[in-house]
């Protein structure tokens, strides 16, 4: 049901229940919700028994009462009110009201599901933020389609959202970078006496330390290119040349991913900008942090840490989640009052340090800022085993890898594949990536299942040879005849695919509507197996055709919203 269409239920069950509470205090919350078993209607309240004991009086008293009243509204919303056990109220609504939904849907096309709730409030979603020392691995993927999809459920709901990618291009790893390649360079392979033992040794540390050699120049996105100066000793140049020619190849696996970033920021900014030693003198200011043993610490357990934080160590560098508070507080002064990380669970211990400093820099940064949507890891299955390396990365699967397995060389088949499968599980569940079953063009492939109902009804479309006029024409076309069991479960499917994208929002869940794209295309192709849409009665073929069409649309708009293209052919 349409949320409008529940609103005016709710309103109407409001006026019926106003003169029952004359002369008291009570002002109950009404709820509707959907009947377990579809044969006692369309939306159940309790409202009658809610306020029995209050008002010392029978329910099912109360419920008659409210339901006499209904009877009474001039509606065509409502069919039938019923009063079922101690005191339910039942509801069916309108045949009419039920079809109305395709015709809705006819009208907002790709608007169809967007809301205005967000108001244009600035959101700001961190996500994929790799450290520039090595290719995208399939953790970076589950966050990149997470992210993407995420970002687009605030966008239909009104948000204004800023994309982010935050590059670790400062730290311990950076500099390992750097060795790694100029022992490259120097002709040394992992293995060789001289490597250096924490080193990377994937293919990619060879192919970086040959172009510098080479003296070439790369870039990448927001960022000022960088020229090899082809000298072995200059480690510096090999650290510039290095992080923006990784940085590149992130751009690249993102593209090909189909994922764009509004911004990007850079953590050695932090350092140089001194947002960082703001933070820091910030906190002491606040009276929150306090030396101990050579070494600066942060008082977070008066916000629920177990232990305080060391923030600066003995030697004068600061631990990891000095600069995390110091970026969230940047994101606080750019006007960001909602922000959502999406990160790797690996990163749960930090959720309440960096919490605990940004309240205690007394800024008015509340609890539970910001947001934190936490991955598990995904383990990648091929020819019926575990894949656990790469080998142009050395020790993981890459997305690029995943992206070429999944699409037999086909990007957007790959792409599509690995968006769709990457998202269809709850972040917080460990998921299994078969690509064997991502290739397979069956019900059992779950992309391919949705597309594929998409497909069919392009199909019967074409079938129907309508031109766009005519296509455009469907929603003047009579819905009436639209009684069929399967027609009424198609219609119910289409009506909620604005509450599927809130509920996935509160959630901050986007599986949510892979798992609603699923059950819809499950209603098509049930409904494809079960009646035929060009019959020969024309009132019923037009308006069968109506439901094709807002089915179509609705398919299209999910897809879209996850980053999934939605095939004409298959």
């Amino acid at each position: 049901m349409l949320a409008q269409q529940k609103q005016e239920i709710l309103e109407l069950i409001q006026a019926a229940v106003a003169p029952l509470l004359e002369g008291s205090d009570l002002s109950p919350n009404i709820t509707l919700e959907r009947p377990r078993d579809p044969s006692h209607g369309d939306i159940a309240c309790n409202i009658a028994m809610q306020i029995a004991k209050p008002l010392k009086k029978n329910p099912r008293e109360l419920a008659q009462a409210i339901v006499a009243s209904l009877q009474t509204q001039a509606t065509d919303l409502i069919a039938s009110a019923e009063i079922a056990g101690p005191g339910f109220i039942n509801i069916r609504v309108a045949a009419a009201a039920k079809q109305a939904v395709v015709k809705t849907i006819l009208r907002d096309t790709t608007q169809f599901g967007k809301s205005s709730k967000g108001a244009g409030e600035k959101v700001v979603v961190e996500f994929v933020s790799a450290n520039p020392t090595g290719p995208l691995h399939v953790g970076h993927g589950r966050q990149a389609a997470l992210g993407d999809a995420m970002s687009a459920l605030l966008e239909v709901q009104g948000y204004d959202v800023t994309r982010e990618f935050y590059y670790n291009d400062a730290g311990v790893q950076i500099a390992t970078l750097a060795t790694s390649v100029q022992a490259r360079a120097r002709g040394l392979k992992p293995g060789d006496a001289g490597w250096p033992e924490s080193a990377y040794n994937g293919d990619y540390i060879a192919e970086i330390a040959q172009d510098f050699l080479a003296r070439k120049t790369v870039s990448a996105s927001d960022g000022e290119p960088a020229t090899a100066s082809g000298d072995i000793e200059d480690i510096d140049s090999i650290r510039k040349f290095g992080v923006t020619y990784l940085r590149n190849e992130q751009d690249i696996d993102l593209q090909a991913f189909g994922v764009k970033f509004d911004n990007y920021y850079l953590e050695s900014s932090l350092y140089s900008d001194g947002k960082v030693e703001a933070a820091v003198d910030a906190l002491k200011n606040a009276g929150k942090t306090y030396e101990q043993d050579g070494a600066l610490w942060l008082r977070t357990t008066e916000y629920g840490d177990d232990k305080d934080r060391v923030m600066k160590k003995t030697d004068g560098t600061y631990t990891y989640f000095v600069p995390d508070v110091a970026y969230h507080i940047v994101k606080w002064q750019r006007g960001f009052r909602k922000a959502i990380n999406i990160q790797g669970s690996d990163h749960h211990g930090t959720i309440a340090r960096v919490r605990a400093g940004l309240q205690a820099v007394d800024m008015g940064i509340p609890k539970g800022y910001p947001d934190y949507v936490l991955h598990k890891m995904v383990t990648v299955m091929k020819d019926g085993a575990e894949v656990k390396i790469s080998k142009r990365a050395g020790s993981y699967v890459t997305v690029r890898d995943l992206i070429e397995w999944s699409g037999n060389g086909d990007v957007v088949k790959g792409r599509d594949a690995v968006r769709f499968f990457l998202i269809s599980r709850k972040a917080d569940t460990e998921f299994v990536f078969d690509v064997d079953v991502a290739l397979a063009q069956s019900d059992e492939n779950p992309v391919y299942y949705v597309q594929y109902a998409h497909a069919r009804i392009c199909s019967v479309l074409a079938q129907w040879g309508g031109d766009e006029a005519a296509l455009a024409d469907l929603i003047n076309v009579d819905l009436a005849p639209l009684t069929a069991p399967r027609e009424a479960s198609m219609l119910a499917k289409l009506a909620e695919y604005p509450e599927a994208l809130e509920r996935a929002l509160e959630e901050l869940g986007p599986h949510q509507v892979a798992f609603y794209l699923r059950d819809l295309a499950g209603e098509l192709h049930s409904y494809y197996n079960a009646e035929r849409v060009l019959v020969d009665d024309q009132a019923t073929k037009m308006a069968r055709l109506a439901l094709m069409s807002a089915t179509r649309q609705v398919l299209r708009n999910g897809l879209a919203l996850i980053g999934v293209s939605a095939p004409n052919k298959m």
